[in-house]
Protein backbone atom coordinates (compact mmCIF):
# COMPACT_ATOMS: atom_id res chain seq x y z
CA UNK A 1 0.00 0.00 0.00
CA UNK A 2 2.66 2.41 0.65
CA UNK A 3 4.24 1.90 -2.62
CA UNK A 4 0.98 2.87 -4.23
CA UNK A 5 0.87 5.79 -2.24
CA UNK A 6 3.98 6.64 -3.80
CA UNK A 7 3.74 5.83 -6.93
CA UNK A 8 0.44 7.91 -6.80
CA UNK A 9 1.97 10.82 -5.35
CA UNK A 10 4.74 10.51 -7.98
CA UNK A 11 2.37 10.53 -10.97
CA UNK A 12 0.38 12.82 -9.64
CA UNK A 13 3.59 15.15 -9.66
CA UNK A 14 4.56 14.06 -13.38
CA UNK A 15 1.04 15.03 -14.51
CA UNK A 16 0.53 18.03 -13.01
CA UNK A 17 4.07 19.25 -14.09
CA UNK A 18 3.58 18.07 -17.61
CA UNK A 19 0.25 17.71 -19.17
CA UNK A 20 -0.83 20.91 -19.32
CA UNK A 21 -3.46 20.27 -22.68
CA UNK A 22 -5.43 17.35 -20.74
CA UNK A 23 -8.09 20.13 -20.00
CA UNK A 24 -8.93 20.34 -24.00
CA UNK A 25 -10.63 16.89 -23.24
CA UNK A 26 -13.14 17.94 -21.05
CA UNK A 27 -13.78 21.43 -22.45
CA UNK A 28 -14.73 19.84 -25.85
CA UNK A 29 -17.21 17.85 -23.48
CA UNK A 30 -18.18 20.32 -21.32
CA UNK A 31 -19.68 22.49 -24.95
CA UNK A 32 -21.35 19.42 -26.18
CA UNK A 33 -23.34 18.91 -22.90
CA UNK A 34 -26.91 17.77 -23.54
CA UNK A 35 -29.41 17.76 -21.11
CA UNK A 36 -30.13 14.04 -21.74
CA UNK A 37 -26.45 13.27 -20.94
CA UNK A 38 -26.10 15.31 -17.87
CA UNK A 39 -29.39 13.25 -16.54
CA UNK A 40 -27.94 9.78 -17.43
CA UNK A 41 -24.46 10.51 -16.25
CA UNK A 42 -25.74 11.61 -13.04
CA UNK A 43 -26.41 8.07 -11.96
CA UNK A 44 -22.76 6.64 -12.52
CA UNK A 45 -21.27 9.55 -10.75
CA UNK A 46 -23.01 8.92 -8.26
CA UNK A 47 -23.04 5.19 -7.68
CA UNK A 48 -19.21 5.92 -5.83
CA UNK A 49 -20.42 8.56 -3.63
CA UNK A 50 -18.46 7.97 -0.59
CA UNK A 51 -21.75 7.89 1.43
CA UNK A 52 -22.99 4.75 -1.03
CA UNK A 53 -19.61 3.20 -1.02
CA UNK A 54 -19.21 2.97 3.12
CA UNK A 55 -22.84 1.84 3.24
CA UNK A 56 -22.78 -0.79 0.38
CA UNK A 57 -19.68 -1.85 1.80
CA UNK A 58 -20.74 -2.82 5.09
CA UNK A 59 -23.91 -4.53 3.97
CA UNK A 60 -22.34 -7.00 1.64
CA UNK A 61 -20.06 -7.15 4.62
CA UNK A 62 -22.77 -8.62 7.02
CA UNK A 63 -24.06 -10.41 3.85
CA UNK A 64 -21.06 -12.49 3.29
CA UNK A 65 -20.18 -12.61 6.46
CA UNK A 66 -24.18 -14.85 6.89
CA UNK A 67 -23.81 -16.50 3.93
CA UNK A 68 -20.45 -17.90 3.80
CA UNK A 69 -20.11 -18.75 7.74
CA UNK A 70 -16.90 -16.76 7.70
CA UNK A 71 -14.69 -13.42 8.25
CA UNK A 72 -12.78 -13.76 4.67
CA UNK A 73 -14.64 -12.93 1.98
CA UNK A 74 -15.71 -9.82 4.40
CA UNK A 75 -12.63 -8.32 5.04
CA UNK A 76 -11.15 -9.08 1.60
CA UNK A 77 -13.99 -6.56 0.62
CA UNK A 78 -13.05 -4.13 3.16
CA UNK A 79 -9.63 -4.10 2.94
CA UNK A 80 -10.05 -4.08 -0.74
CA UNK A 81 -12.36 -0.71 -0.96
CA UNK A 82 -10.36 0.90 1.96
CA UNK A 83 -6.88 0.33 1.06
CA UNK A 84 -7.76 2.37 -1.82
CA UNK A 85 -9.65 4.80 0.11
CA UNK A 86 -6.35 5.45 2.07
CA UNK A 87 -4.15 5.44 -1.10
CA UNK A 88 -6.15 8.48 -2.31
CA UNK A 89 -6.48 10.69 0.89
CA UNK A 90 -2.69 9.89 1.63
CA UNK A 91 -1.93 11.46 -1.96
CA UNK A 92 -4.80 13.55 -2.90
CA UNK A 93 -3.86 16.53 -0.53
CA UNK A 94 -0.24 16.16 -1.56
CA UNK A 95 -0.31 16.54 -4.96
CA UNK A 96 -3.24 19.04 -4.65
CA UNK A 97 -4.17 18.83 -8.56
CA UNK A 98 -6.83 21.50 -9.44
CA UNK A 99 -10.56 20.60 -11.18
CA UNK A 100 -10.83 21.01 -14.69
CA UNK A 101 -11.44 24.40 -16.06
CA UNK A 102 -14.84 23.77 -16.93
CA UNK A 103 -18.48 24.01 -15.30
CA UNK A 104 -18.98 21.42 -12.80
CA UNK A 105 -22.16 19.53 -12.62
CA UNK A 106 -21.43 17.78 -9.65
CA UNK A 107 -20.83 19.19 -6.17
CA UNK A 108 -16.41 19.24 -6.01
CA UNK A 109 -15.47 17.72 -3.01
CA UNK A 110 -12.51 19.01 -0.53
CA UNK A 111 -10.17 16.70 -2.13
CA UNK A 112 -7.97 17.64 -5.40
CA UNK A 113 -8.63 16.14 -8.53
CA UNK A 114 -5.75 13.60 -9.06
CA UNK A 115 -6.51 10.42 -8.44
CA UNK A 116 -10.14 9.67 -8.92
CA UNK A 117 -11.47 8.00 -5.88
CA UNK A 118 -14.69 7.85 -7.19
CA UNK A 119 -13.30 5.70 -10.12
CA UNK A 120 -10.60 3.43 -7.72
CA UNK A 121 -13.80 2.77 -5.07
CA UNK A 122 -16.17 1.53 -7.86
CA UNK A 123 -13.13 -0.93 -9.00
CA UNK A 124 -12.93 -2.05 -5.21
CA UNK A 125 -16.36 -2.33 -4.62
CA UNK A 126 -17.73 -3.44 -7.40
CA UNK A 127 -15.07 -5.88 -8.94
CA UNK A 128 -14.42 -6.97 -5.28
CA UNK A 129 -18.00 -7.86 -4.82
CA UNK A 130 -18.37 -10.18 -8.34
CA UNK A 131 -15.03 -11.74 -6.88
CA UNK A 132 -16.86 -13.09 -4.64
CA UNK A 133 -19.74 -13.73 -5.72
CA UNK A 134 -18.50 -15.81 -8.67
CA UNK A 135 -16.32 -18.51 -6.52
CA UNK A 136 -19.82 -19.41 -5.92
CA UNK A 137 -21.10 -19.51 -8.96
CA UNK A 138 -20.47 -22.80 -11.27
CA UNK A 139 -22.53 -21.67 -14.54
CA UNK A 140 -19.99 -19.80 -16.65
CA UNK A 141 -22.64 -18.21 -17.81
CA UNK A 142 -23.54 -16.82 -14.92
CA UNK A 143 -20.03 -15.80 -14.07
CA UNK A 144 -19.87 -14.28 -17.40
CA UNK A 145 -23.03 -11.83 -16.64
CA UNK A 146 -21.87 -11.35 -13.01
CA UNK A 147 -18.57 -9.79 -13.76
CA UNK A 148 -19.68 -8.03 -17.14
CA UNK A 149 -22.08 -6.12 -14.90
CA UNK A 150 -19.27 -5.53 -12.57
CA UNK A 151 -16.71 -4.61 -14.96
CA UNK A 152 -18.83 -1.80 -16.71
CA UNK A 153 -19.38 0.10 -13.73
CA UNK A 154 -15.73 1.46 -13.28
CA UNK A 155 -15.52 2.66 -16.90
CA UNK A 156 -18.82 4.30 -16.89
CA UNK A 157 -18.27 5.97 -13.77
CA UNK A 158 -14.94 7.15 -15.21
CA UNK A 159 -16.83 8.54 -18.23
CA UNK A 160 -19.17 10.41 -15.91
CA UNK A 161 -16.41 12.40 -13.88
CA UNK A 162 -14.97 13.43 -16.94
CA UNK A 163 -18.08 14.29 -18.56
CA UNK A 164 -19.15 15.97 -15.67
CA UNK A 165 -16.11 18.48 -15.09
CA UNK A 166 -14.74 16.58 -12.18
CA UNK A 167 -11.56 14.65 -13.20
CA UNK A 168 -9.44 14.78 -15.88
CA UNK A 169 -8.64 11.90 -17.70
CA UNK A 170 -5.76 10.64 -16.30
CA UNK A 171 -7.46 11.15 -12.88
CA UNK A 172 -10.00 8.66 -14.01
CA UNK A 173 -7.24 6.30 -15.53
CA UNK A 174 -4.89 6.14 -12.47
CA UNK A 175 -7.97 5.08 -10.19
CA UNK A 176 -8.96 2.41 -12.02
CA UNK A 177 -5.66 1.41 -11.50
CA UNK A 178 -5.75 1.95 -8.44
CA UNK A 179 -8.67 0.10 -7.55
CA UNK A 180 -7.78 -2.66 -9.76
CA UNK A 181 -4.33 -3.28 -7.80
CA UNK A 182 -6.06 -2.81 -4.48
CA UNK A 183 -8.41 -5.40 -5.52
CA UNK A 184 -5.66 -7.94 -6.71
CA UNK A 185 -3.27 -7.39 -3.14
CA UNK A 186 -6.60 -8.10 -1.16
CA UNK A 187 -7.71 -11.15 -2.93
CA UNK A 188 -3.38 -12.34 -2.42
CA UNK A 189 -3.85 -10.97 1.21
CA UNK A 190 -7.05 -13.18 2.21
CA UNK A 191 -8.72 -15.34 -0.73
CA UNK A 192 -5.67 -16.77 -2.32
CA UNK A 193 -6.07 -19.45 1.29
CA UNK A 194 -9.09 -20.55 -0.22
CA UNK A 195 -8.28 -21.06 -3.56
CA UNK A 196 -5.43 -23.06 -3.33
CA UNK A 197 -7.82 -25.40 -1.04
CA UNK A 198 -10.37 -25.30 -3.81
CA UNK A 199 -7.29 -26.48 -6.50
CA UNK A 200 -6.68 -28.94 -4.35
CA UNK A 201 -9.83 -30.35 -3.70
CA UNK A 202 -10.85 -30.88 -7.54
Amino acid sequence: MLLMAGLTYGLGEAIFARLAGEAELNRALAAGRTPLWNDLTDVPSSLSDTPYIVALTALAAVVFRFVHRRWRESIFLIAAVWSQSLVFLATTGAVGRRRPPVPHLDEAPPTSSFPSGHVSAAVAFYCGVALVLTARVRSPALRVVIWALAAAVPPAVAFARVYRGMHFLSDVLWGLLLGTACVVMAARAFLRGRAARTAGSG
